[in-house]
């Protein structure tokens, strides 16, 4: 075989393998999204309700000072709006992906 040959098809490799590692350390993992997040709401003890309206997850809560909304702000949400006991918080579009790992949490 070609000599030149096989150093393109090295580089070649090498470029696919740099770029699959550069795409798995971008991928989220949103089964640890979930649980941080029901961690930082107080807890699943914490949690009366939830429900989840296109790019919000709205969750009612026993205590909503156990909530860290900073820390739940720097996680990525988009803006959290505070009702009595109730946090609206806009997910943006990992709310689907986050929505699945929460229910899964509650089985």
């Amino acid at each position: 075989m070609d000599p030149i040959l096989i150093k393109y098809i090295s580089i070649i490799l090498i470029l696919l393998i740099v770029a699959i590692a550069i795409a798995r350390t971008k991928k989220k993992d949103f089964r640890l999204e979930a649980n941080k997040l029901v961690e930082l709401l107080g807890g699943k003890d914490n949690i009366v309700n939830y429900s989840f309206n296109k790019s919000r997850f709205i969750v009612d809560l026993k205590d909503v000072n156990l909530a860290n909304k900073e820390a739940i702000q720097k996680m990525g949400a988009q803006g959290i709006v505070e009702i009595d006991n109730q946090l609206k918080i806009i997910l943006g579009e990992n709310a689907k992906q986050i929505k699945k790992y929460i229910r899964e949490l509650d089985e």
